[in-house]
């Protein structure tokens, strides 16, 4: 089972669009995790339209109408993982406890926010995902989003996609 998570994706406000490489890899996607931040209902749209199967969230710079569409936090069973999305999981200190007592259930969270990749294990097991942001780098090199697969029930084959500088 092939997987795509993103996050952070502010069309229109940080790009106009979304990069080629990222929509072509939602087409070759099983599951579309999307840990919130669309900022406009046209960008859930594509990805629902695309997707074959999309789990997805709001986040805080997520209006009313994205509000209504989305919960705060997703859950889904796939490939024997039990996966979590959501947007804020507050500062990187004390992450992994933190989700781990408040996520006890699932064995990944994929979460966005900090447009900063982030690939950790709590110590009660829990992965914790952090795509970054296709479209708004921040302060990192790249523009970035996570692939994996699904294997026996085991997690795998995870990559960091960076993206080309858009022009």
């Amino acid at each position: 089972m092939r997987l795509l998570l993103t996050s952070d994706t502010h069309v229109p406000k940080r790009a106009r669009e979304l990069p080629p490489a990222l929509l072509a890899a939602v087409d070759e996607a099983d599951v579309v995790f999307h840990a919130g931040d669309w900022v406009d209902t046209a960008t859930l749209d594509v990805f629902q339209a695309r997707a074959r199967r999309l789990v997805a969230v709001h986040g805080n710079n997520d209006g009313p109408g994205l509000r209504a569409r989305l919960g705060e936090v997703a859950r889904v069973e796939c490939g024997g993982l039990r996966f979590g999305v959501v947007h804020e999981t507050g500062p990187a200190r004390g992450r992994e406890e933190r989700c781990q007592e408040r996520f006890a259930d699932l064995d990944v969270l994929v979460f966005g926010h900090s447009h900063i990749p982030w690939d950790t294990t709590a110590p009660g097991g829990l992965r914790l995902l952090n795509p970054g942001s296709p479209t708004d780098r921040r302060r990192q090199p790249h523009c970035t989003y996570m692939t994996a697969e699904v294997e026996d029930a085991r997690l795998v084959g995870l990559r960091l996609h960076r993206l080309p500088p858009r022009s």
